[in-house]
This record gives structure tokens, sequence and C-alpha cells, in this order.
């Protein structure tokens, strides 16, 4: 079976940035993400996903080291001073390595 080792990037962040994360990750390399709605606590309070205003999203991109770099570089430098956003990356192994 053909695997290989790949990042696995994950960003919890509020949805109005949505649209913009998935045209950031697209141009910076990614194939694509996969985007799944989040509630919970943190630093920035309380996002109970109740309403629009105050729901989260989980986006999880899969991606090569040199594509996570960039990602996690773009992020940091645009969202990160004025938006509530958490990011993780792990090391996943995937089947098809070719679509990552």
């Amino acid at each position: 079976m053909n695997s290989a080792v790949r990042k696995l990037i994950t960003i919890i962040t509020e949805s109005s940035l949505e649209n913009d994360l998935a045209e950031d990750v697209k141009r910076l390399g990614a194939h694509g993400y996969t985007v799944t709605e989040a509630r919970g606590e943190g630093s920035r309070g309380s996002r109970s996903g109740d309403w629009d205003q105050s729901s989260n999203i989980r986006m999880e991109v899969i991606c090569e080291s040199r594509v996570k770099d960039a990602i996690l570089q773009h992020l940091s430098e645009r969202y990160y001073k004025d938006y509530a956003m958490v990011l993780y990356v792990a090391d996943v192994e995937v089947l098809r390595p070719e679509k990552f």
C-alpha cells in the first residue's frame, strides 16, 4: 500500500473567516481542506455557535511540509493579532499521498 507522512494543520477560528481562509490555503498550495463547526471556550471567551457572529469553525488541511510552513506563516502574520485563532500541526500517515 502506498502511504506517506504529511502534515495535518488544524485551524480553529471565527466562522466569519471561512471563505478567506479557504482562498488562502488553496493559494498557498493546499489541494483541499475540510471545515466543521466548532464550539468551546478559551482565552477569548466562550463560543457557543448559537448564532453566526459567535460561531467557530475547525478547518483541517493535509499538506506537504513546505505548504504547511507557508500557511502557518501567512495565518500568523495576517490573522493572529486580530482574530480568535488556534493553530496546531501533527504528522499523519496518508494513503494516496499524491492527493496531498
